[in-house]
């Protein structure tokens, strides 16, 4: 299975909501696997579809990077339909490479979504877990972690961000 290309900041499929995923064919199925590996090989503990330039409503998440197959979930049309608390974590992103910043995030939360047979899955989800729903669910939906950040602190990750693009490193 192919290893995709991760986009970075700047690519506007970053910043738009993707589309609900109608059908579940071959298509999406090799797009969740190759999603996996990419995941893997990053290495990252999720991954959205937009991040591999696919406007489709797909997430991964596997905390422990692959080392445990029974921690790999696959959803899609994934939506937070709970959440409580609040926790403060640093927190970093495929698509902003170097980058880490403290963002506030729910403790707990429930996520419905559907697995690749067409189940639906209910996880009700605390601590690193509840963040990497939080994560990628903002992902499918055009936000990014920085998003999350006060208006002088995300200008000035965003100028550096800029800087980066301009001259190649991201």
């Amino acid at each position: 299975m192919p290893i995709l290309q991760i986009v970075k900041y700047g690519n506007p499929i970053l910043t738009k909501k993707a589309e609900e995923i109608i059908n579940i064919d071959k298509y999406i199925e090799d797009l969740a696997q190759n999603m996996v590996q990419t995941m893997y090989a990053a290495p990252g503990i999720g991954l959205a579809a937009p991040q591999v330039n696919v406007s489709k409503r797909l997430i991964t998440v596997d905390l422990s990077v692959g080392e445990d197959s029974q921690n790999l979930i696959i959803l899609i049309n994934p939506e937070l339909t709970s959440q409580e608390g609040e926790v403060i974590y640093e927190e970093g992103c495929l698509s902003v490479p170097d980058i880490s910043e403290k963002v506030i995030r729910p403790s707990r939360v429930t996520v419905t979504g559907i697995d690749l047979k067409g189940n639906e899955k209910i996880f009700e989800a605390e601590g690193l877990l509840a963040r990497a729903f939080c994560h990628e669910i903002d992902h499918i939906n055009g936000k990014l972690f920085i998003d999350h950040l006060s208006l002088l602190k995300k200008s000035l990750i965003k100028k550096k961000l800029k800087r980066a693009v301009q001259t190649g490193k991201i």
